[in-house]
């Protein structure tokens, strides 16, 4: 049973869906991480389609992860609990395409490379729209962070990571961060965790 199977099943969702969004720069694992997170016998893709209608295939066990080039829009459904991928290259223009899919996300996984030091700058900014935005400024949605790529000897730890990118700004929102290596699948639980609490207390919030 993959992560997202128990998501489901703790949050007893029947006819209730939820998308998560994941976002990140390029090259900050977010392929890696979605693989882990995906069911363990199945692995659903296909074409955007209003009706998510999908060609399955047998998920196969490989650490070799392509890079994107411009975009791939991944979506599977795990029980009722709908998964929605963004997996963007660098180019802002393509990152720009990330706003079309707020309104109908109920929580958001944002992944840094936490060995970047270089584009950290960028992550923040990106965040920072990201936050911004009108479509996510008046919610109060969860979001996680991914302080990824942990075992490199590089790696910032995941307080220097928070606090580069200021997340003590993030004030009307829960938020949670935690250092993760996607390879091994390493804090991935703790995030997921977390994560399946938040969306069960929103929607008893809401109920």
């Amino acid at each position: 049973m993959g992560m997202l199977d128990k998501l489901s099943g703790w949050l007893g969702l029947k006819k209730k869906e939820v998308n998560v969004l994941c976002l990140g720069l390029d090259n900050s694992g977010k392929t890696t991480i979605i693989n882990q997170l995906k069911p363990s016998n199945l692995c659903l893709y296909g074409p955007l389609s209003d009706d998510w209608r999908h060609v399955s295939q047998v998920k196969t066990q490989t650490q070799d992860i392509v890079p994107t080039i411009g975009f791939n829009i991944d979506k599977f459904k795990s029980s009722s609990l709908s998964f929605t991928v963004f997996d963007m290259s660098g180019q802002s223009r393509y990152r720009n395409l990330w706003e079309h899919y707020y309104k109908e996300s109920h929580a958001i996984i944002f992944v840094i490379d936490s060995g970047d030091k270089l584009r950290m700058v960028v992550a923040k900014e990106e965040l920072d729209t990201l936050l911004n935005h009108q479509d996510i400024c008046s919610r109060r949605m969860p979001v996680l962070l991914f302080a990824n790529k942990s075992d490199l000897r590089e790696a910032m730890s995941s307080v220097k990571v928070s606090q580069l990118l200021c997340l003590e700004n993030i004030k009307d929102k829960p938020w949670h961060i935690c250092a993760s290596n996607a390879l091994k699948g390493d804090g991935l639980q703790e995030g997921v965790d977390w994560l399946q609490e938040q969306i069960a207390q929103s929607y008893q919030n809401n109920e």
